[in-house]
């Protein structure tokens, strides 16, 4: 995954390499929570591997922090798990500080008004 220069001068070595591929990967599903990604396009967006990324994924689901359905995935709903994670705060921490903080209300003006397929309750 590429960073912006300023965080390439600002950020440790040691914080840069301790972002591992799961830490990554959760990150990204963290950022967009309110949706469900195949592990191809995890991997396109974080350009990453994606045999690395689906091992990721295999392994933060063996620890509860991502759940999987069909060929998508997502971050967890259980707040409390996944701030339990060490990796969590540390790619949290990265991805604001890259990205910025998140601010829901502004994510709210900009959403579609029809929900994803993966959110519907269809039967």
């Amino acid at each position: 995954m590429s960073i912006d220069r300023e965080t390439f001068e600002n950020t440790s070595e040691e914080e840069l390499t301790d972002l591992s591929v799961p830490d990554q990967v959760l990150g990204f599903l963290v950022a967009h929570d309110d949706r469900a990604f195949q592990a191809r396009e995890i991997a396109t967006q974080t350009d990453l591997d994606e045999g690395a990324v689906s091992t990721a994924l295999t392994r933060l689901k063996q620890r509860g922090l991502v759940e999987h359905k069909a060929t998508y995935w997502a971050v967890t709903t259980d707040e409390d798990r996944l701030h339990s994670y060490s990796g969590y705060e540390r790619a949290t921490a990265l991805f604001n500080e890259q990205l910025g903080t998140e601010n829901k209300d502004e994510w709210q003006e900009h959403a579609p008004e029809e929900a994803h397929p993966s959110q519907r309750d269809e039967v």
